[in-house]
């Protein structure tokens, strides 16, 4: 035995060596059988190995091996493959492979569509639930013995016996008792006993669980290393014994891989009862305020420590320090075993809640398909958004399933490129996107999904709400996978996870989640799941009992108990005695009386109406759950405190887990009194009666105006919600922190007009909102300001003495120094160095910075006001209903933009944020007067395909404006709707040929031309224009107007006119000087046209003095002379070149512009 393992060590050395002039050789080829050395990273020693089987892959091959010394799978590249010397082969294998002798296995299976019974089957693979049942025996025997019965090539059967609790066992045919085996016949052979180790007969630890990252210690041996899970007769090649040369003792190498999962431990021919738990189970998670509805038996865990999930992932979990929920306890064992499974839980929004029980399951029961020819996903995980897409990603590489499961997040825009574009690696099992790409995968690469066996919806209630088409899309073809004959009957699983009950949750159970076991950990959502009736009936505090007796004197016809809960003991009293005058049967308890109801227990005869008085307190002691109504004397103080009310009636809330609910009589009935005191509650009361579907009092909607009004005359000194001003509309109301509301205070404006302007984007917070400057005015005192501060700090560097709130500093970033404020101040008194929130004043960004990266500012750089503006380009929103902007698109953005000078049109101003509607990059061409416009930030926005139009943003934003009452509106002109522009993307026909693909009509209101009510306005028509050595000719495009006037002056020419009911005017401020009394309108073609008479015979770069959006030179015409070939012998040379160099400030409306609009 020491001369084997000294050979084994030499070995190691020898494939170690570094000092060899070359490195050993590699296989030129595998083949099955072939004897190989392999380099285990976790053991960091080179093993001999035997090659299993070659695994092709998109990415590179790998190749599965055996370790014959150690009983460990490997899966691994080629390149940590050397050839066997054969000197090395000399020791023997130190490992030899077993298997349970005379029994095959069986499996369940369920046949959906033909509505079949359950029946056991022979299956050439191991359930998952037989290999976690024999360790679990494994784990709780004393003493394991085994009887050779036959020897073959590379196997030994054996008869493997356990003693547990002093009895000892045959595991053989307990596994046939419980129905996971068969039994086959048995040829009578020579047997020897001999006792084995546990450790021995351990799981093995298969090839992805030695995948762990490089320099990664090796976790404790009781913890797993095995994700692919082999069963009890595959303890050849599951489970590996080592044995020493002599026969004469056995030792384990292996590595317990599970912990036992006594939920599994259940006989498969059980048949399906409707009612999940017993009833002392029952109670106990009824207490807990869980309301579990199973078509088959799951047994809860208790605890992370039995949980069933792998080890590894339980060590994870310890290691986050997670701790199971109630609902998790409920929930995880039926993940874990493949069942159908709808969570509605207050953790839908973590997936940690749900994702590694969803794990365990694919991990153990899935891993034979990772050699399956057909290519695609077996799993699919849909979220909400690309935020929780990106968080389940993560999640994922944190479990370490990365190197089996390969997951892969998508995230598609709208273009179909994109889609065809995505290669999905053959070797990943699992992808996890949104619904909006997933469909359009699937109609460029629907045979990639042809396998998909587990479905999984992250917060369902919210897939279901933001995309509903795409969710019966993916539904549809789910339920065609998992119908087709090549899938294997009974793997299939979907998986729901939501915080909220919806109505489509229904028919989701119903058609296609087929024997479901439903947990809902909410009390508040199980009122709505059980369907209960409510009412709410307002009145007064001093009128309840009255309202109260009113109700309760109704006979019923069947039975009937009735649940009356008050919010104090005197309450109990008050109440009792006024039913007991009316010679109304009823019970009384609280703090001070008694606890056992016998009455309430008992039967009771057709006609009878017993009432409970009861409190809060008391009720959780009853473990009442059949009542028929609850009436509620005190308002409950919390949605909790309501559930767990009505869950007092849960015994009679349909189980939509059974195939056929049964109708039952009566309807449960829940009656709110509504008073005065708890108007604090009429906001979240109307919203879950609009969810339930009960009729709402019109009274409660009055109320709930005016609490919502209340609520945003509190928000008055909170600045204006972000997503207000970028999308128009804020993502939810209900929870922002920020104002809805404008306010004079705030957003009084600080900008110049709307208009024209120079912009300077400097910081992106998002793809379509900017933080910069604009150029203007101010710009030559803020140049000033940056090279004084640059001097000031180019000698010296003074720290602040003393951090203040509010207090102005310097703080140097790359080789410019900037202006900021300091916005917080929570020093830690323990610690010299810390963080301070600030904002760049002249930049605007807010950002951290360390405390002793902040000058001291002197006085005189305090004067020049703040420079920083906040930028938002209106008319662009995410798609697929997102609120916020993919990173990607805002990365991308910024590159093009950040530091460079834009041309923008601003159309509306709050406060210190501009709105505009076009934002155009205008370059120079180097060495000719020509401008061009490289692009539009709207048009680069909507090009990565994950943006898309939003009509309605001005709109909204206009509505908001409109909205304010007129005493607090203001009195500036800058804010009634004349500052508006509004852009017509579709021109009516009359106005437009229909050769003129490039024409729009732009809708221009001023104060001079539109009033704040709107009326009178006017429109300005398109001018194209091209000039000839004397003159300039412009022609207005207009078809057929009516009501012409033209007037012609030495800088300006004004002329206006109407087309079906609309006035058009264009005042034209010229750049050059022209002899009015010489030009002169004529009508061409049906269009207006100018000719202009220049006063001096020479080319002029631009028509109008400044660029107006509405004028472009005339293209067609210079084409139009180009091909029939002018004569330019009147032009000197070099007046010629001087005269085609033609500004393209007036190309406006050019391709690029066109498209951003």
């Amino acid at each position: 035995m020491e001369k084997c393992e000294q050979l084994l060590d030499q070995m190691n050395l020898f494939y170690h060596d570094w000092t060899q002039e070359q490195d050993p050789p590699k296989p030129s080829s595998f083949k099955e059988g072939q004897l190989c050395v392999v380099f285990w990273t976790e053991m960091k020693r080179w093993c001999r190995a035997a090659v299993q089987f070659l695994i092709s892959d998109s990415l590179a091959p790998r190749v599965a091996c055996f370790l014959v010394d150690h009983g460990e799978q490997l899966i691994i590249s080629p390149d940590r493959i050397r050839v066997l010397l054969d000197r090395f082969t000399e020791p023997p294998f130190r490992v030899k492979k077993f298997q349970l002798a005379g029994i095959k296995p069986t499996t369940l299976r369920v046949t959906v569509l033909e509505e079949e019974e359950a029946r056991l089957v022979p299956s050439a693979r191991w359930d998952s639930s037989a290999t976690l049942y024999l360790l679990n025996l494994l784990k709780v025997s004393t003493q394991t013995e085994a009887v050779f019965v036959e020897t073959e090539a590379d196997c030994t059967s054996i008869q493997l016996y356990l003693t547990i609790n002093q009895e000892k066992v045959c595991v053989n045919d307990d596994l046939v008792l419980k129905k996971f085996a068969s039994g086959r016949d048995r040829r009578p052979v020579a047997v020897l006993q001999f006792m084995l180790c546990f450790s021995t007969l351990t799981q093995r630890a298969s090839a992805a669980s030695n995948w762990l990252p490089n320099g990664s210690q090796r976790r404790p041996a009781d913890t797993t290393r095995a994700v692919e899970t082999m069963g009890p007769s595959a303890l050849s090649p599951a489970c590996s014994l080592q044995r020493d040369h002599s026969g004469q003792s056995v030792t384990g190498h292996g590595v317990q891989t599970a912990s036992p999962l006594q939920l599994l431990q259940h006989h498969r021919g059980q048949s399906s009862s409707s009612h999940t738990l017993t009833t002392s189970q029952e109670c106990d998670v009824w207490k807990r305020g869980i309301v579990v509805h199973s078509a088959l038996a799951v047994e809860p865990c208790s605890s992370l420590d039995d949980a069933p999930v792998t080890d590894t992932l339980r060590w994870i979990l310890q290691k986050e320090q997670y701790i199971l929920s109630p609902t998790d306890c409920c929930s995880w064992p039926a993940v874990t075993r493949g069942i159908n499974t709808l969570i509605i839980s207050h953790n839908a929004n973590r997936p940690i809640s749900y994702l590694y029980p969803q794990l365990t399951h694919i991990l153990l029961g899935s891993m034979y398909t990772t050699c399956s020819v057909r290519p695609g996903p077996i799993a699919v995980l849909l979220c909400p958004g690309w935020r929780k897409v990106q968080a389940v990603y993560e999640l994922l590489q944190q479990s370490r399933v990365g190197p089996v499961l390969r997951p892969m997040a998508v995230l598609l825009g709208l273009a179909k490129e994109e889609a065809n574009a995505v290669k999905i690696p053959r070797n990943c099992l699992l992808v996890v996107t949104t619904p909006f790409s997933l469909v359009r995968l699937l109609s460029c690469h629907c045979f990639l999904f042809m396998r998909i066996a587990h479905l999984v919806l992250d917060e369902a209630d919210r897939l279901f709400s933001v995309a509903p088409d795409q969710m019966s899309c993916i539904l549809q073809h789910f339920q065609k996978v998992i119908s087709s004959k090549a899938t294997p009957s009974g793997s299939q699983q979907l998986v729901a996870v939501a915080k909220t009950w919806t109505s489509p949750m229904r028919d989701l159970l119903a058609r296609h989640m087929p024997q479901p076991c439903i947990v809902i950990g909410v009390p508040e959502e199980a009122v709505l799941y059980g369907n209960v009736q409510q009412v709410s009936l307002l009145t007064q505090d001093s009128c309840k009992l009255s309202i109260l007796l009113a109700l309760l004197e109704l006979n019923p016809e069947a039975g009937q108990k009735t649940l009356v809960v008050c919010g104090s003991q005197q309450e109990v009293e008050d109440v009792f005695k006024a039913l007991r005058s009316r010679s109304l049967f009823c019970l009384k308890t609280h703090e001070d009386g008694p606890h056992e109801l016998p009455q309430w227990r008992a039967d009771m005869g057709p006609g009878t109406h017993l009432i409970l008085v009861t409190t809060d307190q008391c009720l959780k002691h009853l473990d009442i759950s059949d009542a028929m109504s609850v009436l509620h004397y005190s308002f409950p103080s919390s949605p909790g405190l309501f559930g767990r009310r009505i869950l007092c009636m849960a015994q009679h809330f349909p189980n939509l887990a059974q195939a056929q609910v049964e109708s039952r009589a009566g309807a449960t009935r829940s009656v709110l009194l509504v008073t005065e005191k708890s108007a604090r509650h009429v906001t979240g009361l109307v919203r879950f009666l609009v969810r339930s579907g009960a009729p709402v009092p019109p009274e409660l909607l009055a109320l709930t105006r005016d609490a919502q009004a209340a609520r945003e005359d509190e928000k008055e000194r909170r600045p204006l919600c972000s997503y207000l001003k970028s999308l128009g509309v804020c993502r939810d109301s209900r929870v922002c922190p920020d104002r809805h509301r404008l306010a004079p205070g705030l957003d009084q404006p600080q900008l110049p007009a709307p208009g024209f302007i120079e912009v300077l984007p400097l910081y992106v917070k998002t793809a379509s909102v900017f933080l910069g400057r604009i150029v203007g005015a101010s710009e030559e005192d803020f140049q000033r300001l940056s090279s004084e501060m640059a001097c000031y700090y180019a000698d010296r560097k003074p720290g602040a003495s003393e951090l203040l709130k509010g207090g102005l500093y310097a703080v140097q970033e790359d080789k410019l120094f900037h202006r900021v404020k300091v916005l917080r101040l929570s020093p830690p008194a323990d610690r010299l160095f810390f963080t301070v929130p600030v904002r760049f004043l002249d930049v605007g960004k807010e950002v951290e910075v360390r405390s002793h990266q902040l000058l001291q500012l002197p006085e005189r750089f305090h004067s020049l006001p703040a420079q920083a503006v906040e930028m938002v380009v209106c008319g662009v929103r995410p798609i697929d209903g997102e609120t916020d902007w993919c990173p990607k698109v805002t990365i991308q953005i910024s590159q093009k933009i950040r530091g460079l000078q834009h041309q923008a049109r601003a159309v509306l101003r709050l406060g210190n944020t501009l709105f505009v509607d076009h934002m155009i990059r205008v370059s120079r061409l180097p060495g000719l007067k020509a401008c061009i416009n490289e692009y539009s930030v709207r048009s680069e926005i909507l090009k990565s395909s994950m943006a898309e139009n939003n009509p309605d943003h001005l709109d909204r934003l206009r509505a908001l404006l409109e909205a304010e009452p007129s005493s607090q509106k203001w009195n500036s002109s800058r804010f009634c709707t004349s500052d508006w522009l509004t852009v017509n993307i579709s021109p009516r026909k009359e106005e437009v040929p229909a050769d003129a693909a490039q024409i729009r009509t732009v809708h221009v209101s001023s104060s001079a031309e539109t009033n704040c009510d709107g009326s009178d306005r006017r429109f300005h028509p398109l001018i194209h224009w091209y000039q000839t050595p004397d003159s300039v000719i412009i022609r207005v495009k207009l078809i057929n107007p009516t009501e012409q006037s033209c007037c012609f002056h030495a800088d300006r020419v004004v002329y206006s006119g109407s087309v079906a009911s609309r006035s058009y005017r264009a005042d034209l401020q010229l750049q050059q000087l022209v002899q009015a009394e010489r030009c002169s309108w004529e009508m061409k073609s049906g269009e207006p046209v100018l000719r202009l008479v220049k006063q001096q015979q020479e080319s002029w770069d631009r028509l109008v003095s400044s660029k107006n959006i509405f004028v472009s030179y005339d293209l067609e015409h210079v084409e139009e002379d180009e091909d029939g070939g002018r004569d330019d012998s009147s032009f000197p040379e070099k007046k010629a070149v001087s005269y085609w160099n033609v500004s393209l400030d007036d190309f406006s409306c050019s391709s690029t512009d066109g498209d951003s609009d």
